[in-house]
C-alpha cells in the first residue's frame, strides 16, 4: 500500500480517535498590508463592527507575531515552517540560494493538505503568493484569488479559478471590486462544503486588502473623506489613547519617535515629517490616500460580516474556529508621500479636483511611510523590517464551541508558525512523521489552544525572523534585532516595546547568546549565509565587490 494513503488512513484513525466532539469548521483570514492598530479593537478609527464583535466574544492577541513580509508570511501560516526552510525566505524569485528558491518546496506540505487527511473539505479564497501556480495542487479543492500579488482591484482578469474547468461568478461591467468578489465566492465554496454534510471544511479567505493600489468604492471613500485632514501625528495620539484604555498595549506604553524610511535604492535612511511641516495641498493628498486605505479596511470588515451571516444562518457560528491576523505591518513603500502608477519613484502630487479620481479604476496609489507609521501605532519602522512595526500584528481568534477564554486580551508571545499545530490540535488530528514516502519536517511551532483557554503564557519560547538582512531573536522579555548591514540592538519588550533604548551595551553577554542562538536558527533553517544582492531593484547590494 502505498505510503500517502498509510499517512491518510493513520491520520483519519487518529482524528477518529481523538475527537470527543465534533470537528470545527475552520476559517483563517489573513488581510494584506494591516497595521496592528488600523481595527477599531485594536485603538483604530476605521469602522471594523465585525472584527470587532468577534474580538470582543473572543480572544484579542497583542505579542502575535509574523514574518515582516506576504510571500514569507504565507508559507509559515500556510506549512508551520519558517519560510527559508521551504524555500520563501524572499520573494518568488529564485536568486539561487536553498532559503531563496522564490517557489515552495516539494517538500512542503500545507495545512490544507494536513486537513484534507483529517476529514475536512479544504477551499482557498484571495491571495496565494507562493510562487506556485496552482493552489489546487497543494492541498485545497477550488481556489478563486491572485496567484501572485494583486495588481489592480477593479480588474477580474487579475484572479484565477482553479480547477481550471470551473468558472468564475461573472460582474456586469463597473461592479467588480476583488474584495466583494473574494467573498463571492468563498461562500459559493462554502456551499460545496456543506454537499458532504459528514464533512468539516476549511476555507482559506486571504483578502488582498488594503496592500496597494488604494482601490475602493466612492461611498466608502465619503465615510472617511476628511477624519485624516487632522494628519498622522493626531492620528497616532489619538490611536494611543485608545489603545491603552482596549489594553492592548501597556498602560504606561510611550508613542515611538516618527520612524526612519529608506527610499527606493537609498542606504541613507531620512525620517518621516511632521504633518504641520507639510504644505497644504499635501496635506490634502496625503489624508485622500489615508482615506482610501481606511475604506478598504471597512470594506473587508463587510465582507467578513456577510460571512459570519452567512455561517449563523447555517447554524454553523458556534463551532467554527476563526482565525483572523495579517500578514505584516503596513506598508511603508518608498517615503512619506506614497507612489502612483507603479510602485517605485513614482509619485504624483494630486489637489483640487484630481482628489476625487483618486481611489477609481483609473488610479493608483500607495499611502507611504507616514501613514503607515500610523498604522502601526505605536511601533517603529514597518513591513519588510523586524522591528516591531514590521511583524506585530492584530490576531483575533474566536470559537464559542471550542472552550476559549472569551472576551480577554492575550499577552502571550506568538508566531504564525504555531497556527499549523494548533489547527491540527483543534481537528483533532496529528501531524505525520511521514508524507508521501519521505519524511516530513519537524514543526517548529506550538499549538496555541491551551493558551487561548487558559489565557496565561505558557512556557518561554525563542522566536526567529529574517526578510532582507532585517532580523531579530525574541526569547521572553528579550528581543534583539537589526536592520539590513547594521549591528545588532538589544531591547527589553515588557519595558520599551517601541524600541528606544538599545541595551546591547549594558548587557552585552545576553546580546552575544542571543545572537549565537540566531546564528544556529539561521544556519539550520537555511537563512545563512545571507545573500548580499537579493535581485530587487529597490534594495542596494550589500557590500558591493566584496
Amino acid at each position: 500500500m502505498p505510503s500517502r494513503i498509510l499517512s491518510t488512513l493513520l491520520l483519519l484513525f487518529v482524528t477518529l480517535e481523538l475527537s470527543a466532539q465534533q470537528q470545527p469548521n475552520v476559517l483563517v483570514i489573513v488581510a494584506d498590508d494591516l497595521g496592528y492598530s488600523d481595527l477599531g479593537c485594536y485603538g483604530g478609527e476605521i469602522n471594523t463592527p465585525h472584527l470587532d464583535a468577534l474580538a470582543t466574544d473572543g480572544v484579542r492577541m497583542t505579542q502575535m507575531y509574523n514574518m515582516g513580509r506576504c510571500c514569507p508570511s504565507r508559507a509559515s501560516i500556510l506549512t508551520g515552517q519558517y519560510p527559508h526552510r521551504v524555500g520563501l525566505g524572499h520573494m518568488i524569485k529564485d536568486i539561487g540560494h536553498p532559503g531563496y528558491r522564490g517557489s515552495l518546496a516539494e517538500d512542503a506540505v500545507t495545512s490544507g493538505q494536513l486537513l484534507q487527511a483529517a476529514g475536512y473539505r479544504t477551499f482557498l479564497a484571495g491571495k496565494w503568493h507562493l510562487g506556485t501556480p496552482n493552489p489546487t495542487e497543494h492541498g485545497f479543492e477550488q481556489s478563486y484569488g491572485t496567484v501572485k500579488s494583486g495588481r489592480h482591484y477593479f480588474d477580474p482578469t487579475q484572479l484565477d479559478r482553479f480547477p481550471t474547468d470551473e468558472q468564475p461568478i461573472e460582474y456586469k461591467p463597473g461592479t467588480f471590486h476583488a474584495t466583494d468578489a473574494t467573498v463571492d465566492h468563498a461562500l459559493e465554496f462554502l456551499e460545496m462544503g456543506r454537499e458532504t454534510k459528514e464533512k468539516p471544511w476549511f476555507l482559506y479567505l486571504a483578502f488582498n486588502a488594503p496592500h496597494f493600489p488604494l482601490h475602493a468604492w466612492p461611498e466608502d471613500i465619503a465615510k472617511y473623506a476628511t477624519r485624516y485632514d487632522v494628519g498622522w501625528d493626531t492620528i497616532r495620539e489619538e490611536r494611543l489613547k485608545r489603545m491603552k484604555a482596549l489594553g492592548v498595549v501597556s498602560k504606561d506604553s510611550a508613542l515611538s519617535k516618527r520612524s526612519l524610511y529608506w527610499d527606493w535604492g537609498e542606504t541613507q535612511a531620512l525620517r518621516n515629517p511632521a504633518w504641520d511641516s507639510l504644505p497644504t495641498d499635501r496635506r490634502g493628498d496625503l489624508a485622500r490616500r489615508m482615506a482610501i486605505y481606511a475604506a478598504m479596511v471597512d470594506q473587508m470588515d463587510r465582507n467578513i460580516g456577510r460571512v459570519i451571516t452567512d455561517l449563523k444562518s447555517h447554524d454553523e457560528f458556534a463551532n467554527t474556529l476563526i482565525i483572523f491576523i495579517s500578514d505584516n505591518g503596513a506598508c511603508y513603500e518608498w517615503d512619506p508621500f506614497g507612489f502612483d502608477i507603479w510602485s517605485g519613484r513614482n509619485n504624483k502630487l494630486h489637489w483640487g479636483e484630481q482628489l476625487e479620481t483618486m481611489g477609481n479604476a483609473d488610479s493608483y496609489h500607495s499611502i507611504g511611510s507616514g501613514w503607515s507609521n500610523a498604522s502601526n501605532t505605536p511601533f517603529r519602522l514597518y513591513k519588510h523590517y523586524s522591528h516591531e512595526g514590521g511583524i506585530s500584528m492584530p490576531a483575533i481568534i474566536h470559537w464559542p464551541q471550542g472552550n476559549l477564554a472569551r472576551g480577554t486580551i492575550n499577552n502571550t508571545p506568538a508566531h504564525i508558525i504555531d497556527l499549523v499545530p494548533t489547527l491540527l490540535e483543534a481537528a483533532g488530528s496529528e501531524y505525520p512523521q511521514q508524507w508521501e514516502g519521505e519524511s516530513t519536517l519537524p514543526l517548529p511551532g506550538v499549538s496555541l489552544l491551551s493558551s487561548w483557554r487558559a489565557n496565561d503564557t505558557g512556557d518561554t519560547r525563542t522566536l526567529f525572523f529574517e526578510h532582507q538582512g532585517s532580523r531579530a531573536v525574541r526569547e521572553g522579555n528579550w528581543k534583539l534585532v537589526a536592520t539590513r548591514g547594521e549591528p545588532w540592538e538589544l531591547y527589553d519588550i515588557s519595558k520599551d516595546r517601541i524600541e528606544s533604548r538599545n541595551l546591547v551595551k549594558r548587557h552585552p553577554k545576553l546580546a552575544k547568546s542571543l545572537e549565537a542562538k540566531w546564528d544556529r536558527w539561521a544556519e539550520d533553517n537555511q537563512v545563512t549565509p545571507l545573500p548580499k544582492d537579493l535581485g530587487a531593484e529597490y534594495l542596494p547590494v550589500l557590500n558591493p565587490g566584496k
